[in-house]
């Protein structure tokens, strides 16, 4: 399997019980009370105007719960001076697929149709207020063990058609982003600002597709196209 670390992986180990959420949260949380400064999300090498790239994630549309509940934090937060993620643009980013001059139409189309058959149940995560990574504050998520199954269903569709998987299972921190960071600073007045947060109460959220876009950024707000909504299979969980 390779090893369970790496160096571009937040928090960079995962937490002992990946599934039960008060675990999550404080391993999210105490690997951000050990960052000391906050990085620039939008300062990514690859990334200008003009870069196109396919990803699978999950998105949350018409999730007015966590839509509301995210504007709350966000206006908590907004003394800050972060980037905030409008409530469609909400989203929990899975699998980088690759460019789009890299990966040919009929491919993603091949791609979408093997998914199909591949990908797991549906099943529910909750969104837990609230902490923060070394560019983002967010949403801790839990439980992980569907959405690793879902990563690894999505990993396998796409090594039926030679696209190499861009991050192993085993790797992926899942989480939900409110607000993106846009120029280095300490993390003293982030934490103090995130901290009271973390009492507000989760939020259930039912996963029943994974959709395909393909991503662009516009200024400092991402935006997608969808390409492709893969359902999963109702689940009486």
């Amino acid at each position: 399997m390779g090893p369970r670390t790496d160096i571009s992986a937040f928090p960079l180990a995962p937490p002992p019980d990946a599934d039960d959420p008060r675990t999550v949260a404080a391993h999210d949380w105490n690997a951000f009370v050990d960052v000391e400064q906050m990085i620039n999300h939008w300062d990514r090498p690859g990334w200008s105007a003009a870069t196109r790239r396919y990803y699978w994630m999950i998105t949350f549309p018409g999730e007015d719960p966590l839509i509301e509940h995210a504007r709350g934090c966000q206006r908590a937060i907004e003394p800050l001076g972060f980037d905030p993620i409008p409530g469609s643009g909400l989203h929990m980013t899975l699998l980088r697929i690759g460019d789009t001059s890299h990966v040919p139409p009929a491919t993603i189309d091949q791609l979408a149709a093997t998914a199909h058959r591949e990908v797991p149940r549906a099943f529910t995560i909750h969104a837990i207020p609230l902490t923060a990574s070394r560019g983002a504050i967010r949403y801790s998520v839990a439980p992980w063990t569907p959405i690793l199954a879902l990563h690894a269903a999505l990993s396998r569709a796409g090594e039926c058609h030679d696209i190499p998987t861009a991050r192993s299972t085993h790797l992926l921190r899942p989480h939900i982003g409110i607000a993106y960071c846009n120029r280095p600073m300490p993390t003293a007045s982030v934490r103090d600002a995130v901290a009271p947060l973390r009492a507000l109460t989760s939020i259930p959220l039912k996963v029943s597709h994974v959709r395909l876009v393909e991503l662009r950024r516009d200024s400092r707000r991402y935006q997608w196209t969808i390409h492709h909504e893969v359902s999963l299979a109702s689940s009486d969980t």
